[in-house]
């Protein structure tokens, strides 16, 4: 097998995913907008490009970045809060395009449990998506361009809440009060089983595929941010708790059930 890897987006998660394939022998392509950045990706031992993509046009070098590349990972997520709206589709186009132009033959789509939408109950891959957001359903449509391309061998995971060095929604949620939702389970995961789902993608050949990727412990959103904010030295947040509201709770079944995957790090 080809062992040249692409990351398109080598941030929080694309980052340590880098680190990890390179010590498991892979040879990784990975992409930054900052210029500031390219030095850090250089020492840990990535090829380093500095792309940015746009509606309109890709900067950089985007043929040399994915030139000899086997395996691509998309994973940069919609910018649709603040002033600076994009169209987040247009962009995966023509992410696409040169994909095919390079002859890119495998795809891992980074997605997210928002294309549910505000589904009530429980939640499998079978669950047919319903977004309500506009991050959902850009997300859902971009989902679409690679799976439908029978050309690439297209797996698609879509991550729940991430969590893990100095990232968790508690310090966010701290001390806010009439919070909606408390009776809704979580459905949240931690970075190191994000990034051995990808790896389980790469070396088992799981290829069309998709996978929600989602910790198997689903306690309420105020029992469980209760718990986090007083381990965490933090006011906790207070809800409301609406009996009549469910929320949904997302199953990885794929993962669990078929694949047998086991998750290493509770939330």
């Amino acid at each position: 097998m080809n062992k040249n890897i692409g990351i398109i987006g080598c941030g929080w998660l694309g980052l340590p995913l880098a680190i990890s394939l390179i010590s498991n022998g892979y040879k990784i392509h990975g992409s930054t907008t900052s210029e500031e950045k390219v030095e850090t990706l250089k020492k840990e031992g990535i090829i380093p490009f500095l792309i940015a993509l746009s509606e309109n046009c890709i900067e950089g070098s985007i043929a040399d970045f994915l030139k000899g590349i086997e395996i691509l990972v998309i994973n940069v997520p919609p910018k649709l809060r603040g002033p600076s709206k994009e169209n987040y589709v247009k962009k995966m186009q023509l992410l696409h395009t040169e994909m095919k132009r390079a002859n890119v033959k495998k795809v891992i789509f980074i997605s997210s449990t928002s294309v549910y939408g505000d589904i009530e109950g429980e939640v499998t891959e079978e669950t047919v998506p319903i977004p309500s957001t506009a991050s959902g359903k850009q997300l859902l449509s971009s989902e679409n361009i690679f799976s439908a391309d029978s050309s690439l061998k297209t797996t698609i995971i879509r991550f729940g809440g991430l969590i893990g060095p100095n990232r968790h929604p508690i310090t966010i949620l701290s001390g806010k009060q009439g919070l909606s939702n408390g009776n809704s389970p979580i459905n949240l995961i931690h970075l190191n089983d994000c990034i051995q789902i990808i790896e389980g993608v790469i070396s088992h050949s799981w290829w069309n595929q998709l996978f929600n990727g989602v910790y198997p412990d689903h306690p309420t959103k105020q029992h469980y941010y209760t718990l986090i904010a007083a381990k965490k030295g933090l006011q906790a947040p207070d809800y409301k708790i609406d009996k009549l509201k469910k929320g949904k709770l997302i199953r990885s079944k794929s993962l669990i059930n078929v694949k047998k995957f086991k998750f290493t790090t509770s939330v």
